[in-house]
């Protein structure tokens, strides 16, 4: 048997409550391949089962929800994503293009950043601690919020902040995603995970099916897929495409893990 402290996910149920951590806090819970099939499996696991009514996504420790993509396994030719097919079209961290019936609750115990970010706006609910933070920095970094970033959070905060944040790489704080909507509760840390379960039970305690049914409508989930989002991931295949074969698609994540500033070359 596998020690809980050497996998990269860990799940538990508490009740109806599915709770997946991501368990990499030296890494600051960077998603590599064995992250993104953790969540994804735990994901497909909660879906089947219909004694799982919500889930709560969480990261260990309490400094880091999700930094994003492990750069460092980038920089040395690692892919964070599984080899199996059916296990890479979740998306990233098994999770941004992979929406269940389940409702999902973000219980954001620190930095989500990048990726995480992504993770968080993938979720149906956010609860964060305090000293929560949450930013979408590809582009300091020679690359874009390709997990969906991009397109979500013009939805989830107003469009001019969104926008701010997006080409700026800045973050935002726990309050100020609080007052624009994005998070739904904000509390101290020890309050994190009681708060998310009570949300997740107040939730479960409902007709599950009513609760699952409701979701796929005001998501437009039909057959695995956000039917809504179709041509936006579309678009986002095709910048993604030219962006990687770029100059500074390689020297951003190699300059991060020699800790320097990037040479940008616009080409």
């Amino acid at each position: 048997m596998v020690d809980d402290r050497q996998r990269a996910v860990v799940t538990q149920r508490h009740g109806h409550i599915l709770i997946v951590t991501i368990n990499r806090e030296g890494a600051r819970n960077a998603v590599n391949a064995a992250v993104h099939s953790g969540i994804g499996n735990a994901l497909e696991e909660a879906e089947a089962d219909p004694e799982v009514r919500a889930v709560i996504i969480t990261g260990a420790g309490d400094r880091s929800f999700c930094a994003g993509a492990d750069l460092v396994a980038i920089s040395r030719g690692e892919a964070i994503e599984p080899p199996d097919e059916v296990q890479r079209k979740w998306g990233f961290g098994g999770f941004a293009s992979h929406p269940i019936s389940k409702p999902v609750i973000a219980a954001v115990n620190g930095c989500a950043f990048g990726g995480g970010c992504e993770l968080a706006l993938a979720a149906d609910i956010v609860v964060a601690a305090e000293h929560a933070s949450f930013a979408l920095p590809e582009v300091k970094v020679g690359l874009f919020a390709a997990a969906a970033g991009t397109f979500r959070i013009v939805r989830q905060l107003p469009h001019k902040i969104a926008m701010e944040h997006l080409l700026t790489g800045e973050p935002f704080d726990a309050a100020t995603a609080y007052r624009y909507g994005f998070a739904n509760r904000v509390v101290p840390l020890p309050e994190l995970m009681p708060t998310a379960l009570a949300l997740a039970e107040k939730i479960a305690a409902n007709a599950p099916l009513s609760v699952q049914g409701s979701k796929r409508m005001a998501l437009g989930i039909r057959d695995g897929a956000v039917r809504s989002d179709a041509s936006a991931w579309e678009q986002n295949a095709l910048e993604l495409g030219l962006l990687v074969r770029s100059e500074d698609a390689r020297e951003g994540p190699r300059a991060f893990a020699e800790k320097r500033q990037p040479i940008w070359k616009a080409r």
